[in-house]
C-alpha cells in the first residue's frame, strides 16, 4: 500500500518546477513578508504598466508549500489589472493548487500578503495612497515541519 502525500499534484509541480522565480531589476513594486513563527520569507517583484501587471517574479525561502503558493500567485496575477489582482485571496491560491493541508494554509496567506505588500510599494513609489487596506491574518500555531 502506498502512502498518499498530503500535497496535491499541482502543489508538487509548483514546488519542483516553480514558475517566475527571480528578481526584476526595475520593479515597479517589491514586497517582502515573513512569518517569524514558521520561518518562511517571500519577496515578490512586480512590473506594472498602465495599471496592468506585465511581469512578476518571486524569491521564497521556506517549505514546499511556501514555494508552491508563491509560484501559483505569480501565475494568477500576470496580465491582470491591479484591481483584478487585489481580488485574489489566499483561499483562491490554495484552491488553484488543488488544496493545502490545514497546517500549510498560512503559506497561501503569505503569498497574498506578499502580493499586497508589492502593490503597496508600487503605490508608495507613485506618491499615492494604496486604494486598499491591509488584511489581518493570524499566524499563531503554525509550523513548517
Amino acid at each position: 500500500m502506498t502512502e498518499q502525500l498530503p500535497y496535491s499534484e499541482k502543489v508538487m509541480d509548483h514546488f519542483t518546477n516553480p514558475r517566475n522565480v527571480g528578481e526584476i531589476a526595475d520593479a515597479s513594486g517589491i514586497g517582502t513578508v515573513g512569518n517569524p513563527v514558521c520561518g518562511d520569507v517571500m519577496k515578490m517583484y512586480l512590473k506594472i504598466e498602465k495599471e496592468v501587471i506585465v511581469d512578476v517574479k518571486f524569491k521564497t525561502f521556506g517549505c514546499g508549500a511556501a514555494v508552491a503558493t508563491s509560484s501559483m500567485v505569480t501565475e494568477m496575477v500576470k496580465g491582470k489589472t491591479i484591481t483584478e489582482a487585489l481580488e485574489i485571496t489566499n483561499n483562491a491560491v490554495a484552491e488553484a493548487l488543488g488544496g493545502l493541508p490545514p497546517k500549510k494554509m498560512h503559506c497561501s496567506v503569505l503569498a497574498e500578503e506578499a502580493l499586497r505588500s508589492a502593490l503597496k510599494d508600487y503605490y508608495k513609489k507613485q506618491g499615492k495612497e494604496p486604494p486598499f487596506q491591509d488584511k489581518e491574518h493570524a499566524h499563531e500555531g503554525e509550523t513548517c515541519l
